[in-house]
């Protein structure tokens, strides 16, 4: 999940340039004018896709009768390709076609995908026949029905690569005054988590309590709504050109330290620096920073920006061969880049716990009593706690704690301080669900029940909610820390990978939580289809184990790590 601290702004009042842009039509185009098209258009897509995934696991499991453990793994897979996806987008948007076309796009493809889910749910020859009691085994799914139940999936995940991260770079872009971006933002987020809310409340109760064809059809009637009103806004939107991908930049850099690989850096004195075009008031004697060398770090990398013969046209000062050379800022983006790679490896294990943690929630619910007085409480809806708890702490930490911190030390905590407090909390929740689990196998035990994959343990499911807010107020500390770090320390050129970096997060987190259940089911006999004869305990001890590990490795790195940017 992704959060920013809340500002607030006064209302704004029409300047001298407002009021140009009503008497020129031509000019008429972005501010908040926008903001209610874009707003529909995020909410909806969030809704939709928040009601397609949240109840995904259960959706295999009583539909398709996949087995639990086979369900929560194909889950976090489509979970990390969904998280990954925009990073492409991002790319394309910003490299060739520019945001508004690609989220159109994506925002339709969207429309397709929850078409696809409402038939895989209303027709039943797109999903094996229900499960008969004492008939034996359920049918398996067919090849053709899992390929159109994962057609459908795909297609989710080409719409959250086109929209995703490139609404919130579109809705910025009808903003000229930075304050007018930050308020953006924060109603961005603000309309993410109320979607993701609702998509894992409402509409995952329709699908439990009345039909998946209900639930899945109001998701699809949401996204259309959502494309609907991104085309009805299509008039007044900005659309900046595209300015080319800053990861191109950092790919040449690679191409052209390894093409001049043996050309010696040894001697830099010796050597000309290349540093892009020449302007019209460099004599070349002005002495800046941009007749400096590269710094002594990585020093293998400053062959990348050495002229040789051919790389540089003598009279412009552009370059020939741009994947020979390339300028010593861009070499030096590539350093900062590789500077603070161990700090954003640190945060790799924690979405490995969480990605966990959150589809082995769902199959523990699954067995536990779900009822909250006259109602239910569906399974996929128990991530609602992390949710929710991430906005409660946001909001403590931003109006109380962070003010209580500098009232008594005197200053601001930086960004690493504010992550390494959040993996701390990370700990303690994989510790909880420990606990919590060793509490329902107790009462599994207890019944003699161990045999029956069906029972349900008269612990309440509430329990589990405790763990998902120490989660929830752990990534509200590191999350959006770690999301300012990248922003603030990284160059201008490289200043929109912050979001990126944290996706590819996510993304190899649940990857990896897939890779990790796997070899624990392969050593171990503690995840069997059985959640009643599981020692799902076991897998939670030792993901505090591997977070604990994780959260040294953080402080090493960290103590390390000199700021570029921000003060100490």
């Amino acid at each position: 999940m992704e959060a920013n601290g809340s500002q607030q702004e006064e209302p704004r009042r029409l300047s001298s340039g407002d009021h140009e842009s009503l008497k020129d039509p031509k000019k008429r185009k972005g501010g908040w004018i926008t903001f209610p098209f874009l707003a529909v258009a995020i909410l909806c897509l969030g809704l939709a896709s928040g009601g397609a995934m949240s109840n995904m696991v259960v959706y295999l499991i009583t539909e398709y009768h996949v087995p639990s453990v086979d369900a929560a793994q194909i889950s976090t897979i489509i979970s990390g390709s969904i998280s990954v996806a925009p990073v492409a987008g991002a790319i394309v948007a910003d490299a060739f076609f520019g945001c508004y076309p690609i989220v159109a796009i994506a925002m339709a493809t969207s429309v397709l995908s929850l078409v696809m889910f409402t038939l895989t749910a209303s027709l039943p020859g797109l999903r094996p026949a229900a499960c008969q009691p004492g008939a034996g085994p359920c049918e398996q799914a067919s090849t053709g029905q899992m390929a159109a139940l994962y057609a459908a999936v795909f297609l989710l995940c080409l719409g959250a690569a086109g929209a995703r991260f490139n609404q919130a770079t579109m809705g910025a872009n009808q903003f000229e005054a930075a304050a007018d971006r930050d308020v953006f933002f924060n109603w961005y987020f603000i309309l993410l988590y109320a979607s993701s809310v609702l998509g894992a409340t409402v509409i995952v109760y329709v699908q439990d309590t009345v039909s998946w064809t209900l639930g899945f059809g109001i998701s699809c009637a949401a996204s259309v709504v959502g494309l609907a009103a991104l085309l009805l806004g299509a008039r007044y939107y900005r659309h900046p050109a595209a300015q080319g991908s800053p990861f191109t930049g950092l790919a040449r850099v690679v191409f052209a330290a390894a093409r001049k690989r043996k050309v010696s850096v040894v001697a830099p004195g010796e050597l000309k620096f290349y540093h892009g075009l020449r302007r019209e008031d460099d004599d070349g004697k002005n002495g800046g920073d941009d007749v400096l060398p590269p710094s002594d770090s990585f020093s293998f990398l400053n062959r990348a920006a050495v002229i040789t013969d051919g790389d540089v046209d003598g009279a412009s000062g552009s370059a020939l061969r741009p994947w020979r050379v390339c300028t010593v800022q861009q070499v030096e983006d590539f350093k900062t880049v590789l500077r603070i790679l161990p700090i954003w490896s640190a945060a790799i294990v924690l979405s490995v716990a969480i990605g966990v943690q959150i589809n082995f929630t769902v199959l523990q619910a699954l067995v536990m009593d779900r009822a909250v007085g006259p109602f239910t409480v569906p399974a996929g809806s128990m991530i609602v706690g992390t949710l929710i708890s991430v906005v409660i702490f946001l909001g403590l930490l931003d109006r109380v704690l962070l003010p209580l911190w500098r009232r008594v030390t005197g200053h601001t905590p930086t960004p690493l301080q504010l992550v390494g407090a959040g993996q701390a909390l990370t700990v303690l929740s994989m510790a909880a669900s420990a606990l919590v689990e060793r509490e329902r196998t107790a009462t599994v035990r207890a019944h003699g029940q161990e045999g029956d994959p069906a029972w349900v343990s008269p612990l309440s499911a509430m329990w589990l909610v405790l763990p998902f807010a120490v989660a929830g107020a752990g990534e509200a500390l590191h999350f959006p820390a770690q999301v300012t770090l990248y922003y603030q320390e990284f160059p201008p050129s490289l200043k929109n990978t912050a979001t990126g970096m944290m996706a590819m997060i996510v993304a190899l987190g649940f990857y990896l939580s897939t890779a990790l259940v796997n070899i624990v089911q392969r050593a171990t006999t503690w995840l069997p289809d059985n959640m009643n004869a599981s020692r799902l305990e076991n897998l939670y001890w030792l993901l505090t184990l591997l977070v604990a590990l994780n959260f040294g490795y953080f402080l090493t790195c960290a103590k390390l790590y000199r700021y570029q940017n921000i003060g100490k």
